[in-house]
């Protein structure tokens, strides 16, 4: 019975030092908002496409001074590829640990066209809105020493969002629990990456050229919008993605449509009459074997996933949305399926940039995204043999005059480099249900348990290269416009994120 009794006050005890380390966390960001996003306002102003060499080599040297600053040792990891963005490592090991955690983020963003956001807002300038600009936000002046952030505020500006918060959010959770005087129990190391947005195209040297030191219990990784009620979401997989090229040929000149228009083939009718064919009026993909290799969801997966709250409703009145592709199913049932999303198309110009000219090609960008089973190489060769069958000679090059004079239909497909499959880790797992339980004593609010994301990142390249279990926190507000024009984040989800990452770093 007395040992009874010193396990109750031991568990008790536990308890109390996990809740007494979460509210010293969260005063701490109380007490230090405006110098975080001081700090946070000097990162983003940063830009940070992978291809532009010279701004992504900033972005690496301002987030190894973040580690530095706070008393991190760092390393700069390299692939085996010279010249390619660099990884910024850090490593804190805590004497007497036994389990080391890897935060993970990236810090390449997307491309920009500054001419599509809103006139008030430049993409590398971030500004404070009261809302979002789809709200009719209106900018408001960063509040001086001792006044208070409002938790609805928005930062907008490039990758405020997706995913220098996942950088923001690590490096200050880490900070808040150091500051604060909490005494660290697990090795905790920072691996921050600048190549995702173009698929992570030398991650897997990165990672084969490091492997001692990226070995770890667990890989977080912090990137995401939660649910779009707004309530936390832990995803334990992702799915895989690769991106594609096509161009479709008309004549060799631009031609004037009213001389040449019924008899010159316009290559933006072939490209839009292609594009319909690989898929229903329900949005399903009608390539051949497109689905053959599809690992459908587990009983188990499918039991979280129909304990995940429909957004269906919300989302249709939200983005003003009658009839959904699907065929009926839900958003979350269809994360099962791999897709094929057209990006965009370019076909001569419109509105008042319009002329009457029939154009010399037609190009398009297709976004396939795998599923657990579907290999991406594999897509994109169903998707050749499809444009094949639809009658088109493919090439990878431009055509020749002879081509041209002996077939009606020509394309070139060409894929772009850094593609990967999918990932998921179980959601029964130890390591699984430790950070389910660290991320619940951080929120008082419902936890959702997505098994899949709709989204992607390069998960499986951890798992390849170093056998890692990996697991995604997903951070920011549903309509962050992450990809997009007018990107922001909700100012209160970086504190909760704050304290939910620290909570993770101070798991059993």
């Amino acid at each position: 019975m007395k040992h009874f009794f010193l396990a109750i006050i031991l568990f008790t005890y536990q308890i109390v030092a996990a809740q007494t380390a979460n509210e010293k966390v969260q005063k701490y960001c109380a007490q230090h908002q405006g110098e975080m996003i001081k700090e946070y306002f000097n990162l983003l102003s940063l830009p940070n496409h992978a291809l532009d060499k010279v701004n992504i080599n900033k972005n690496t040297i301002f987030i190894e001074s973040m580690l530095k600053k706070r008393g991190i040792p760092t390393k700069l990891l390299e692939s085996y590829t010279k010249g390619t963005p660099k990884a910024v490592y850090g490593e804190v090991m805590v004497p007497g640990a036994t389990q080391t955690i890897i935060f993970y983020a990236h810090y390449d963003g997307q491309p920009v066209s500054p001419e599509k956001w809103n006139p008030a807002i430049k993409p590398y300038q971030p500004i404070l809105l009261d809302k979002s600009i789809e709200q009719s936000g209106k900018a408001v002046t960063f509040p001086t020493d001792g006044q208070a952030f409002d938790p609805e505020w928005r930062i907008s500006c490039r990758s405020s969002s997706d995913d220098k918060a996942g950088v923001m959010t690590i490096i200050n959770a880490y900070d808040a629990l150091v500051k604060s005087g909490v005494k660290l129990k697990n090795n905790i190391k920072f691996f921050f990456e600048g190549e995702e947005e173009i698929g992570s195209l030398h991650l897997g040297e990165i990672l084969e050229k490091n492997k001692e030191i990226l070995k770890a219990d667990l890989w977080l990784i912090g990137d995401g919008p939660v649910h779009q009620s707004g309530l936390p979401m832990i995803d334990f997989g992702v799915r895989g993605d690769v991106n594609v090229e096509l161009t479709v040929y008309g004549p060799k000149r631009p031609l004037h449509s009213g001389h040449y228009g019924n008899w010159a083939p316009n290559p933006c009718l072939l490209m839009s009459k292609l594009l319909a064919s690989m898929k229903d009026e329900q949005g399903m993909v009608k390539i051949k074997g497109y689905y053959d290799d599809v690992i459908p969801f587990t009983a188990s997966e499918k039991t979280a996933f129909n304990a995940i709250p429909s957004v269906d409703a919300q989302m249709k009145k939200e983005l003003g949305i009658n009839k959904p592709d699907g065929g009926g199913k839900t958003l979350f049932e269809t994360f099962e399926w791999p897709s094929l999303n057209i990006n965009g198309i370019k076909c001569a110009d419109v509105e008042n940039r319009a002329s009457n000219v029939i154009t010399t090609e037609s190009k398009a960008s297709l976004d396939l995204r795998q599923v657990l089973g579907t290999d991406y190489l594999k897509q994109v060769e169903l998707v050749r043999q499809h444009i094949i069958q639809e009658g088109f000679l493919l090439l990878d090059r431009d055509p020749t005059d002879e081509e041209r004079l002996q077939n009606s239909k020509i394309a070139k497909l060409k894929m772009v480099k850094g593609g990967y499959n999918a990932q998921r880790t179980p959601l029964d797992l130890p390591i699984s249900q430790k950070v389910i339980k660290a991320v619940r004593s951080a929120t008082n609010k419902q936890l959702i348990l997505e098994p899949t994301s709709g989204g992607s990142l390069p998960l499986y390249l951890f798992e390849k290269h170093l056998n890692a279990k990996v697991i995604n926190l997903c951070l920011v507000n549903h309509d962050n416009n992450q990809h997009s024009e007018n990107e922001n984040v909700r100012l209160q989800n970086l504190w909760d994120s704050i304290a939910q990452l620290a909570a993770i770093m101070m798991m059993d």
